[in-house]
C-alpha cells in the first residue's frame, strides 16, 4: 500500500514537471512560428529579425544573477508557476506589439522568464529523481520537444483558420494556463523540507545569502559541458540541412532529413536514456555518448556522400540527447547557483554556437564549421571526467515498484 501512494504521487509529480516542459517548448516554438507573420505585421528587415530572435537569447543570458536570487528567495515551485504565467502574458504581448522597439523589450523580458522557468522546472526535474530514487529526467527534456511538435500543429492549424496572430496566441495562451493548471496540483516542495539536520542547516546557509556567488571549479566544469552540449545541438539543428545541400549534395528533398535525423534520433534517445541512467550511470551515458556524437561526425564529414552524413547526423542526435538531463541534475546537486548558471550557460551555447559555426564556413568551408561542431562533441567527453556524477546507478522505474 505504501509503494504503490509513492508511486501514485511520483507519477502525480513526473506528469506535472513534465507539463512545465511542454509549456516551455510550447511557448518558444509558437511565437518562433509566427516569425513571419511578425515580420510583415511590424514592417521588418531581415537584419531586424535577426536581431528579434537575438533578444530572447539574451534576455535569457543575462538573467542568471536575478534568476539566483529568485530561486532561493521564491524556491523552484513558485518561480516555475509565476515565469509561466509571465510567459502567456508576454505572448499576447507580442501580439499586440505595436511597433519594433517595443516588441524587442517584449521578446528581452521572455528571455528572462524562459531563463527562470528553465531554471526551476530541471530544479524540479532534480528533485524528483532525488525524492523517488528514479531517473526520469531525460523523458522531461523529451516532452519539451513534444511541446514544441504541439506549437507546430496548433500554429499549421491557426494559420489555415485566420491569419490573426493576436488569435493564434489567445489559443495558445489558454493552453499554456491549462498547462500551468496541470502543473500546480503535482509539483514536489523545496528539497530540504523535512531532511536532517546537516541539510536544514546548509539551506539555511543558503537562505542568509542574498547576492549570486561566483562558481566554483565543479560549477565551472558543467558549465563548459552544458555550453559544448548546447553548441553540438544548436548547430547541427541551424547548419544540418545546408550542409546535407552544399557539402553532401542532397535533393531539394532529401536536405531537410538532417535536421529531421538529429532531431528524431533525440527525442527517441531521450525517451530510453533514462534506463541507459539507471544501467550505465550518468557519467558513462555522456561521455560515451559526446564520444559517439563526435565520431559519427567526423565519420560523415571523412567520407562524404548522404548516407555517410545522415548516419553521422544519427550518431550525433543518438550520443548528444542525454548530455543536457544529466548535467542539469548534477548541477542541480550543487545548489541552485550551480543551476543557475549552468542554465544559462546552455543558453548561451545554443545563443553563439550557431553563429560561431557560420563564422568558421565563411572563413574556410562548411565541412570545417561542422568540424568545430564535432570537436564540441569531444571536449563534452572531456569535461564528463571531471564532473561529479552521481555516485552509483540508480534502479530502473520497474524494479523500484517491485521493491
Amino acid at each position: 500500500m505504501h509503494v504503490s501512494r509513492a508511486h501514485d504521487s511520483a507519477m502525480r509529480g513526473q506528469l506535472a514537471i513534465a507539463a512545465l516542459f511542454c509549456a516551455l517548448g510550447f511557448q518558444y516554438a509558437t511565437w518562433a512560428a509566427r516569425i513571419p507573420a511578425l515580420k510583415t505585421d511590424l514592417g521588418l528587415t531581415a537584419g531586424e529579425v535577426g536581431v528579434l530572435l537575438m533578444a530572447a537569447g539574451v534576455g535569457a543570458s543575462v538573467s542568471f544573477p536575478l534568476v539566483a536570487v529568485l530561486m532561493r528567495r521564491l524556491g523552484s515551485q513558485r518561480l516555475a508557476l509565476l515565469s509561466l504565467l509571465g510567459l502567456t502574458v508576454l505572448l499576447l504581448a507580442l501580439a499586440a506589439a505595436p511597433n519594433y522597439p517595443v516588441a524587442l523589450l517584449v521578446l528581452c523580458a521572455d528571455g528572462v522568464f524562459v531563463g527562470c522557468l528553465n531554471t526551476a522546472m530541471n530544479a524540479q526535474g532534480a528533485a524528483l529523481e532525488e525524492t523517488y530514487g528514479r531517473n526520469a529526467m531525460a523523458r522531461l527534456h523529451a516532452t519539451f520537444s513534444g511541446g514544441s511538435l504541439l506549437a507546430a500543429a496548433v500554429a499549421s492549424a491557426m494559420t489555415a483558420a485566420t491569419p490573426s496572430v493576436t488569435a493564434h496566441f489567445a489559443v495558445a495562451a489558454v493552453l499554456l494556463l491549462v498547462l500551468g493548471a496541470a502543473a500546480r496540483t503535482g509539483l514536489l516542495p523545496e528539497p530540504g523540507a523535512g531532511t536532517s539536520a546537516p541539510g536544514k542547516e546548509e539551506a539555511r546557509k543558503e537562505k542568509r545569502r542574498t547576492g549570486w556567488s561566483l562558481p566554483g571549479r565543479m560549477t565551472v566544469w558543467m558549465c563548459c559541458a552544458m555550453a559544448f552540449g548546447t553548441v553540438t545541438e544548436g548547430a547541427m539543428n541551424d547548419w544540418s540541412s545546408l550542409y546535407m545541400k552544399d557539402v553532401a549534395h542532397a535533393s531539394a528533398q532529401l536536405a531537410p532529413m538532417g535536421i529531421a535525423v538529429v532531431s528524431g534520433m533525440m527525442v527517441v534517445a531521450r525517451l530510453f536514456a533514462d534506463r541507459w541512467r539507471a544501467r550505465w550511470g550518468d557519467r558513462r551515458v555522456v561521455l560515451l555518448g559526446s564520444a559517439l556524437a563526435g565520431a559519427g561526425l567526423v565519420f560523415a564529414l571523412a567520407v562524404g556522400g548522404v548516407v555517410p552524413a545522415l548516419l553521422g547526423f544519427a550518431c550525433v542526435g543518438l550520443g548528444i540527447a542525454a548530455v543536457t538531463p544529466c548535467v542539469y541534475v548534477a548541477a542541480a546537486k550543487q545548489g541552485s547557483d550551480s543551476l543557475t548558471v549552468v542554465a544559462a550557460m546552455g543558453t548561451t551555447g545554443l545563443l553563439a554556437g550557431p553563429p560561431f559555426i557560420g563564422f568558421v564556413a565563411q572563413q574556410s568551408s562548411l565541412v570545417w564549421g561542422m568540424g568545430v561542431v564535432a570537436a564540441s562533441a569531444f571536449l563534452v567527453a572531456l569535461c564528463a571526467t571531471r564532473i561529479p556524477w552521481q555516485p552509483a546507478p540508480r534502479r530502473l522505474p520497474a524494479e523500484a515498484d517491485a521493491s
